[in-house]
């Protein structure tokens, strides 16, 4: 699959960056995931907490996502 350079850019995406693909009425949206890994020496006593965050703030992007469609 190809992603115009433009909006690569614009959303960060390079080759082996992950997304989502979000099934909508309209059709299929790639929603991009940010990388757990970038939490590499993050304090241990928080990382966890990171961790939900993280989700959380992904499926909020996902359902808002689906919701503008």
């Amino acid at each position: 699959m190809t992603i115009p350079a433009e909006i690569r850019k614009k959303h960060n995406i390079r080759k082996g960056s992950r997304v989502d693909f979000v099934e909508t009425d309209e059709g299929i949206l790639l929603v991009p995931t940010v990388p757990l890994e970038n939490l590499f020496g993050a304090d241990k006593a928080i990382k966890e907490t990171v961790f939900e965050m993280i989700k959380e703030l992904q499926e909020e992007r996902r359902k808002e996502a689906s919701e503008e469609e």
